[in-house]
């Protein structure tokens, strides 16, 4: 009455279209690429592994701390060694001996995975550093537990800590998925590509975007709808976009910006800069800088 025996034909022949003009091979098995919603469990466990007595299980005690963190990690790494074999399988498929490119990937995928396991502790120095940047750059946070709590601009950066080691270690696409559960959830869309010092504080966040190839120092703070983009993409002969090179900004130390400004391409905005809400800045500035929309001033040459 429904007519889905009709709809199903439709959708298997759309499918078939799709894989064909993709060049995708037509194989019967399991998923071939990882699970959002698989992923987004293990960010879960990692995060109450990150932080027990804070973002983990409300009933545990401070005293059973390590048997749960042990226990946590054990599903969290198991699971995502799944997920990267499926990553890594997936770019293997098409090699020449494909049977030993498979058994590579499965073998590169406990290394990697072993290794994104020996990060934790570094993550977790990290992300200290920025509650505290957290804590200490806003007058309205009452506790370093409020914000690891509250602020969306944490819940971002414990993805994007996450997820950048992953980009490292070489599984783009799970590190992608990890950025794009935390932009969903907080407005911050921060590519795990982009390389972010310790003590970073976004503040408020909805709108603030990071690109891929963006370097940020030390003690940096942003605020709402600020951008950190690319001022103009290459192509090629045929007028595609060319993928890579670095097109994004670099931000020394020291530096806040505040809200809905753009700053866009490959330029440097010195340690100890501060720009005004609603700039739009397209060349670098020396440190110290102060550029406002009305009055730009600075300590050096090179402000317009």
């Amino acid at each position: 009455m429904l007519g889905v025996p009709g709809i199903v034909a439709e959708l298997r022949a759309a499918r078939e279209r799709w894989r064909t003009a993709q060049n995708r091979l037509q194989e019967v098995g399991g998923r071939e690429l990882p699970s959002r919603e698989a992923l987004a469990a293990v960010v879960g466990q990692l995060r109450g592994a990150l932080f027990p007595m804070r973002l983990g299980p409300p009933e545990l005690r401070q005293e059973h701390e390590d048997d749960y963190i042990a226990h946590t990690l054990q599903q969290a790494l198991a699971e995502l060694l799944v997920q990267v074999r499926l990553e890594l399988r997936h770019r293997a498929r098409g090699a020449a001996d494909r049977d030993q490119a498979l058994a590579e990937a499965d073998a590169r995928a406990v290394a990697l995975v072993r290794s994104f396991g020996q990060s934790l502790p570094g993550i977790r120095a990290l992300l200290d550093s920025d509650v505290l940047a957290a804590y200490q750059g806003d007058p309205a946070a009452r506790s370093v537990d409020e914000v690891l709590l509250c602020y969306p601009g944490i819940q971002a950066m414990i993805h994007h800590r996450i997820a950048h080691r992953l980009y490292e270690l070489g599984t783009p696409l799970l590190a992608r998925i990890v950025a794009e559960l935390a932009h969903g959830e907080t407005g911050i869309d921060i590519h795990p590509g982009a390389r972010i010092g310790a003590g970073f504080f976004i503040d408020h966040g909805t709108g603030v975007v990071i690109g891929e190839t963006a370097e940020i120092g030390r003690n940096v703070r942003l605020y709402q709808a600020v951008t950190l983009g690319a001022r103009r993409f290459e192509t090629d002969e045929e007028g595609h976009i060319q993928k890579g090179g670095a097109r994004h900004p670099l931000l020394e130390d020291d530096v806040v910006i505040y809200a809905g400004a753009t700053v866009l391409g490959r330029v440097t905005i010195g340690r100890g800069s501060t720009i005004g809400g609603n700039v739009w800045l397209t060349h670098s500035v020396p440190p110290g800088s102060r550029i406002t929309q009305a009055h730009p001033t600075s300590t050096g040459p090179g402000v317009a």
